[in-house]
């Protein structure tokens, strides 16, 4: 009997939860930049792939409330994102998302959408365009005024001082979506994925759910500063990659006030110390990978907490370290967690963006 509670306590520890992805994308498109890109027929087969294998597509206001309420929603969740608001998004994009009857976001700079507002030609949506896809249920949500990265603090400006700027520019453009197209949400995407922990602190401060731009599954336990997303453009855009992302788990870590850190001056970090809260993985399956540096080595300190010791310097620019480890009560999925570092160049420059 004690035995049988112990099982039904542990299945219910791993299952009273939800694993949600969100998927961004810029371009569906054959002629835009590829980085930014994923063809119509290669996003088509996404879709098709969604459908085909059970997942549920909701609006992203669905997974953020279950966040906000802790409220559990049943598994293979998916939420489809767009950022920038480009007018393939209606002419391409559109016709197919319709076809499988699914929702989506897309996120908006409105200075952006204005200064483009009188040409004749633009690469971007319309307000009036961006009105009729909101009067027909697609979330518009907040991209900045501009695209301007939020970390790039200008020479000889304060941080309050910075804040208090980007705060106006913040308001001003969820104004301007409310005032043109009836909605504001308050979901704010960090142009370029670029924040920090003051950032995240600032979201928090004016009530707003941020979203990012590095990997990983959305759960319970998810930080609403920094919602992660899977970039499902260019290079990632096979389905062999796109499978093992749909199948990912939430993997929920707590990093010290030093680890959590985002920014980093060239040579500035060695290590980096995670504290886990599941234990549904082996930890000698923990892998975790670096960019620009491959697989580090794992050292597990306690049951919870584990260490990486860099094997080289931090590259320039925009790093990630993503761990997995494959679940044991659900075979064949893996927990992800990615962390972000914005590493600036050798001269105490910022990275191009």
């Amino acid at each position: 009997m004690i035995v049988r509670i112990l099982t039904l306590l542990c299945f219910f520890f791993h299952t009273a939860s939800f694993a949600a992805v969100i998927l961004q994308y810029h371009h569906v498109s054959e002629t835009t930049p590829a980085s930014t890109t994923i063809s119509p027929s290669q996003f088509e087969a996404h879709l098709t792939y969604l459908k085909d294998n059970n997942f549920t597509v909701v609006p992203l206001s669905t997974i953020v409330e279950s966040i906000k309420t802790q409220q559990v929603m049943k598994d293979k969740i998916v939420a489809i994102t767009f950022d920038d608001a480009y007018t393939n998004i209606l002419t391409t994009a559109k016709p197919l998302l319709d076809k499988f009857g699914y929702p989506y976001t897309i996120f908006v700079n409105p200075g952006i959408i204005d200064r483009y507002e009188s040409r004749t030609s633009s690469p971007y949506l319309s307000w009036a365009q961006l009105k009729s896809m909101a009067d027909d249920g697609v979330i518009l949500a907040n991209h900045g005024f501009e695209h301007d990265s939020l970390i790039r603090m200008k020479a000889g400006v304060s941080e309050e001082q910075w804040l208090a700027e980007q705060s106006k520019l913040l308001l001003s453009a969820e104004s301007i979506l409310k005032e043109k197209t009836g909605q504001s949400w308050r979901y704010f995407a960090y142009p370029y994925g670029e924040y920090s922990p003051a950032i995240q602190a600032w979201i928090r401060q004016h009530d707003f759910v941020a979203f990012s731009q590095q990997s990983g599954a959305v759960g319970i336990k998810s930080d609403i500063t920094s919602l992660p997303r899977f970039p499902a453009s260019q290079p990632y855009d096979k389905i062999s990659s796109l499978r093992d992302k749909l199948n990912s788990l939430p993997m929920a870590i707590t990093l010290s006030e030093q680890d959590a850190q985002t920014i980093y001056q060239h040579k500035q970090s060695k290590k980096i110390t995670f504290t886990v809260q599941a234990d549904d993985f082996y930890q000698s399956q923990l892998h975790c990978y670096i960019s620009g540096l491959g697989k580090q080595q794992v050292d597990w300190i306690d049951d919870q907490t584990f260490s990486i010791t860099f094997k080289k310097d931090l590259p320039s620019g925009r790093v990630r370290c993503n761990c997995t480890a494959a679940s044991k009560s659900k075979p064949g999925r893996y927990y992800w967690y990615s962390k972000p570092w914005f590493v600036l160049k050798p001269d105490g420059e910022w990275f191009h963006l």
